[in-house]
């Protein structure tokens, strides 16, 4: 593309990166105010310094590494559990041909509309009876089985494009199904499985409705189950309200931010196949 086309949609890019950032740079900005500024100059002025102290008490108050911890605990076990379960499935539903495979993938999908309200109360009356409620074992196990559901799909979807020849020359060769799994599939399919590895992070990162349920206790509490908690309660000020935001977000973004290249490689990949 040249010509005109390629600067208005060069400018619409900028005007569309300025409108998603700018929402961060306030909070940013407020973050760093004091009180008694943010009052006095509004929320849009620059900050005449760095007040820090905002900052330091949201983290004391709700023990923010403690939160932190806990977060990535789960989303790192998530991430990884959901993409080892989620080949699993797709390589027996996309290249084992398992019966009734069509059926599996559909109860999959269905499994993937269910609105989270309606697994609530099974979940929780599940959890009471297993002894794992107000554990970060219940959410992780929870968040496995929701996330695999996506994952099975895709990746069954995936798989079942995948070259008959070269498995059958792994066979001649006297490999094995798991040995092909992991020697060959795995090695091919390792784009889309960064791609779903990242975004299982983030979606579990992000999530709020399940741990605010399963998670009741001030030290096995999620960075957005504290957040959520928090801005109910009258006496934080908008500067440690700001600061609050901001430390839940920066690790997502900054984790998001040091996968980029291996994300659009991924989708790159898997648009070129």
């Amino acid at each position: 593309m040249r010509g005109p086309g390629r600067w208005a949609v060069l400018f619409a890019l900028v005007v569309l990166a300025v409108v998603m950032i700018f929402p961060f740079l306030v909070v940013a900005m407020n973050a760093v105010k004091s009180p008694a500024e943010y009052s006095s100059q509004g929320p849009l002025s620059l900050p005449d310094g760095l007040y820090l102290q905002g900052i330091v008490d949201f983290w004391n108050r709700v023990e923010f590494g403690t939160k932190l911890w806990n977060s990535f605990l789960i989303s790192a076990s998530v991430s990884v559990l959901a993409v080892v379960l989620s080949v699993l499935n797709a390589y027996a539903l996309g290249i084992g041909r398992v019966r009734g495979r069509l059926w599996i993938l559909v109860l999959f999908l269905v499994a993937n509309t269910l609105p989270q309200e309606a697994l609530a109360y099974p979940l929780y009356y599940l959890a009471k009876a297993a002894g794992l409620y107000d554990t970060q074992l219940a959410v992780i196990i929870v968040m496995t089985a929701i996330q695999a559901a996506f994952g099975t799909y895709l990746l069954s979807a995936v798989l079942g494009q995948f070259p008959k020849e070269i498995l059958e020359a792994a066979a001649i060769d006297g490999a094995g199904r798991l040995r092909s799994l992991l020697r060959i599939v795995v090695p091919i399919s390792r784009p889309t499985l960064s791609v779903l590895l990242i975004f299982f992070f983030i979606w579990t990162w992000n999530e709020f409705f399940l741990p605010l349920i399963f998670l009741i206790s001030n030290d096995t509490q999620t960075v957005p189950v504290a957040l959520g908690v928090l801005q109910g309660e009258k006496y934080m000020d908008a500067t440690m309200s700001s600061a609050s935001a901001l430390l839940g977000i920066v690790p997502a973004v900054a984790f998001f931010l040091i996968f980029q290249r291996t994300l659009t490689r991924g989708v790159t990949v898997g648009a070129i196949k």
